[in-house]
């Protein structure tokens, strides 16, 4: 009769299976991110389910690229990966991007139900409008510097735009940045240009809230600029609200591309939203006029680099005093419970020093107790409002008055 492994020893020799996520990827280990990032659209864009129909190697095949990148992709994950193995990584409840275009209607509401409720939802760009734009058939729009452009685009699609740079502005710095005043989640996407004319994603940001609207911008102003993955607390907060505060800034990473070259680039929005289309406001300008931010953001970004370590350190602190602080309520607690349980023994035990029987004490003797109490005290009421002098009332005071004679 054949013998059925359990759950935990199949779920070993999945372990046991695993390859190496380099290998995966087809990238070495000395790999840039922008390089892992680029291998891993490649491969996914290749074993997408929407490619592949009902074809189980390639779904498997997908899965394990989308995972090998969940690691290399965290510096923290692929640091201890290089250390130790998977058994340093966190292998349960991986984070994976969700191609919305992907999921039925069902899963869709699902997956917007949650996200609503407070649950992170990393989602990806949609296979088909990547594969558009490796092959070159999408439409592109020029983007003037500095008037910016106001339109909506559909869910899950994107609008491409073609920015022209002189080699002054390139020197200068460039900005790009969108908007959407409804506050709906969109990509701001940047694309490379291969030499068979297609386009193939390089840099995305994700749209944050920011007061009244949702923003996303990228900056290339010759010098390391930082982004922040907000996502990265956002999943922590959910499954630990205590260490939220402290990976608050594990998401601060530098932006791969620090400036871009005198050419036309091409920029995209992606509609991000679950249901509906997306409101936004593109724009594009030289970064040669704001020299004061440029320094700003600088100094911003060193001290929060800085303020990163700190907070490191300080979380290691904070565990061993907060373990202490807990060690010690926990005694208090136990302590108290002992010094009360002492006392009552005593109490007992003094008690037990008594030659004659217990004190018995009825429920009608104590009543009529309080009944004798009850009338001794209307007796003395009563007493003391009779033995009180009475007060004379002003008008019962006789008055004489002298009768006047008359003139």
């Amino acid at each position: 009769m054949p013998t059925h492994g359990s759950k935990s020893e199949k779920q070993d020799a999945a372990v046991m299976n695993r390859r190496d996520p380099y290998e995966v990827l087809g990238v070495s280990r000395n790999s840039t991110d922008q390089e892992i990032k680029s291998a891993y659209r490649r491969m996914a864009l290749k074993y997408h389910p929407d490619k592949n129909g009902n074809d189980p190697k390639a779904a498997d095949m997908f899965k394990e690229v989308t995972f090998s990148y969940t690691i290399l992709s965290d510096p923290e994950k692929r640091r201890q990966y290089d250390a130790a193995g998977f058994e340093a990584v966190e292998t349960e409840n991986q984070e994976l991007e969700l191609d919305l275009s992907s999921l039925g209607a069902v899963n869709t509401m699902f997956a917007a139900l949650f996200s609503k409720l407070g649950v992170p939802i990393k989602t990806t760009v949609s296979a088909t409008v990547l594969e558009e734009a490796l092959n070159g058939v999408v439409t592109v729009h020029p983007l003037p510097l500095g008037m910016p452009i106001s339109k909506k685009v559909e869910k899950q699609c994107a609008h491409f735009y073609s920015v022209m740079i002189s080699e002054e502005e390139s020197q200068g710095g460039f900005i790009c940045r969108v908007q959407s005043p409804d506050k709906s989640k969109f990509k701001l996407l940047y694309f490379d240009r291969e030499e068979t004319g297609g386009l193939n994603l390089a840099l995305q940001e994700e749209s944050t809230k920011v007061g009244k609207v949702t923003s996303a911008g990228m900056y290339f102003l010759g010098f390391p600029v930082y982004r922040l993955d907000q996502t990265i607390s956002s999943i922590t907060a959910a499954k630990d609200p205590d260490a939220a505060f402290f990976k608050k800034l594990d998401g601060f990473q530098p932006c791969e591309i620090t400036e871009l070259k005198a050419g036309t680039h091409v920029f995209a929005v992606y509609g991000d939203n679950f249901f509906k289309s997306v409101s936004y406001t593109i724009e594009a300008f030289s970064a040669s006029s704001f020299a004061e931010e440029k320094e700003n953001l600088r100094t911003v970004e060193a001290q929060i680099l800085t303020k990163r370590v700190e907070i490191s350190n300080f979380e290691t602190e904070y565990r061993e005093v907060l373990a202490q602080f807990t060690e010690m309520t926990g005694r208090y607690t136990q302590e108290m419970q002992v010094i009360d349980e002492l006392l009552k023994q005593r109490n007992e035990i003094h008690a037990a020093y008594t030659t004659g029987p217990p004190i018995k004490r009825s429920r009608s003797r104590i009543r009529g107790s309080f009944k004798d109490a009850k009338e001794d005290s209307q007796i003395r009421e009563r007493k003391s409002t009779r033995d009180r002098p009475k007060k004379k009332k002003w008008f019962n005071i006789h008055l004489k008055v002298e009768k006047r004679k008359s003139c």
